[in-house]
């Protein structure tokens, strides 16, 4: 008969548990992304842009590996090396997993728990003499015994108001929001060291150039020497030509400096020391690549910093609902069911079953206001990371922007830059074979070599800008990264 009672007490709460879930609800607003500004097109995009589509040439190519978009091995060769090496990388790579386990931990909440217990107690009494304990000795006829307990129990707190749930969705969110930020770190590591390695590759170009005037300030030296034994130039002129030399030679030195300071970023950011890399020298990439450019609303798909910034507002929403289900009561369901008895080889019999259930609920009466105030707080906390994310949004687009008008610009300047060259180069011509026929002065030479070298040195500096501006702005697209990458388990 007892054992049939148990039973339907088991059924009765076992049904009431059920109802229990499937009844429960999610109190707190569901999340829906905000609008933010996204213009229908770039102002500074041509109309007939390219977009990433299948039949570009470039398109081909793996879009993870963006920078095989420059076509260059060795810088091929370093950015792999930084998902690998790089120690800001494998930072946000172990906040990720930290993510990941703080969600597995508020999943953990969604079950019950299962403990159990057990004890041994041994006692006894005689004549005279207080029993050791009222459940162990008799205290009446001397006698001694053990008392053998063993007791699983189970309990759950039903998540009734969603509150766990939401805690679930907010740690979810969280988790996205930490892998894409390791993907922002990815990108940005990877952006960073290509855009050295241009400034690396522009100071070989330097010094290239450098290295032809210091030859060509030689072969004047030279003859400005054997001027002066003949007597067609004076000591002022030996004096110009030495000067000049040795001016373009401490600009030489200064390239290897500067270089140098490339070089070992590049190193950190291949997770190496600076002294166990060494980049063969080799001039800068003479063609810039067209970038493909989506219309502007893919940017909200590709960028991870805006993807980070619009996972963290749910991350935010969610703990709206954490707050609101503060307000309502906590419910705990138990059960407990074991054995007591002795002997030990006695205690599974059903005369030595105990069991047990129960269910308490508890709420707060007052407290002052502090439960309207978090709510509040948790709302206002949304708000700002809203306006954040409109921010992130702005700020991306205004970088596409930029980089997209300086190339523009850039290669403009490039076309007359380069007629420029040709010009300064003709000029330079004309005044050194004018000068071997002893018809101009020296410094005729001089200013037009030094307009020759300032115009090779602004080209060199414009082709490095464009390069360097085509990595920004590849960043600001989100490189070869998509929302789609995001984990949704």
């Amino acid at each position: 008969m007892k054992t049939s009672r148990l039973l339907q007490i088991g059924r009765i709460c076992g049904v009431a548990a059920v109802s229990l879930a499937l009844f429960a609800c999610k109190v707190g607003p569901d999340y829906r992304r905000p609008d933010a500004p996204v213009p229908a097109a770039y102002k500074e995009s041509p109309a007939d842009a390219l977009e990433w589509k299948p039949s570009s040439p470039q398109d081909g190519k793996d879009r993870g590996a963006w920078w095989a978009i420059f076509d260059d091995p060795e810088l091929d060769q370093l950015e792999r090396q930084v998902n690998i090496s790089n120690q800001n990388v494998k930072e946000y790579e172990a906040e990720y997993r930290q993510a990941v386990a703080l969600l597995k931990e508020a999943k953990a909440q969604l079950y019950p728990t299962l403990t159990i217990g057990g004890g041994v107690q041994r006692g006894g009494g005689g004549g005279g003499t207080a029993a050791v304990s009222s459940t162990v000795g008799s205290g009446a006829g001397g006698t001694t015994r053990t008392e053998i307990t063993l007791e699983p129990q189970l309990s759950w707190q039903p998540d009734i108001w969603g509150t766990v749930r939401r805690q679930v969705e907010s740690r979810h969110a969280g988790v996205q929001v930490s892998q894409a930020d390791l993907a922002n770190a990815q990108l940005s590591a990877q952006a960073t060291l290509a855009a050295d390695y241009f400034d690396l590759r522009a100071a070989d170009s330097l010094r290239t150039l450098l290295a032809q005037s210091v030859s060509l300030d030689r072969r004047v030296l030279e003859i400005t020497e054997n001027q002066l034994k003949s007597g067609t130039a004076s000591n002022g002129d030996l004096a110009a030509a030495q000067a000049q030399l040795q001016a373009a030679q401490a600009q030489l030195v200064a390239v290897d400096q500067q270089r140098g300071t490339y070089e070992h970023a590049i190193a950190v950011l291949t997770g190496h020391l600076p002294s166990e890399l060494a980049i063969p020298p080799a001039p800068l990439a003479a063609t810039v690549p067209v970038l493909p450019v989506a219309v502007p609303s893919t940017l909200l798909e590709r960028n991870p910093g805006i993807a980070a910034a619009e996972r963290q507002m749910q991350q935010e929403n969610a703990l709206i609902g954490v707050a609101i289900g503060a307000y309502f009561p906590t419910i705990s369901l138990s059960a407990l069911g074991g054995y007591a008895g002795d002997p030990l080889s006695k205690l599974f019999n059903i005369g030595n079953r105990i069991w047990s259930l129960g269910a308490t609920a508890s709420d707060s009466l007052f407290q002052g206001g502090y439960q309207v105030a978090a709510v509040a707080g948790a709302r206002a906390n949304y708000d700002q990371y809203v306006a954040a994310y409109r921010q992130t949004v702005l700020s991306a687009f205004q970088q596409v922007e930029d980089e997209l008008l300086a190339l523009r610009v850039l290669q403009q300047e490039a076309q007359f830059q380069k007629e420029a060259v040709k010009s300064a180069q003709v000029a330079s011509d004309v005044a050194l074979n004018e000068f071997n026929a002893g018809t101009v002065a020296y410094t005729t030479v001089i200013t037009a070599v030094q307009t020759l070298l300032a115009d090779q040195q602004s080209a060199l500096a414009i082709q490095q800008n464009r390069l360097v501006s085509s990595v920004t702005l590849i960043e600001a697209l989100g490189g070869g990264w998509n929302e789609s990458q995001l984990s949704h388990e």
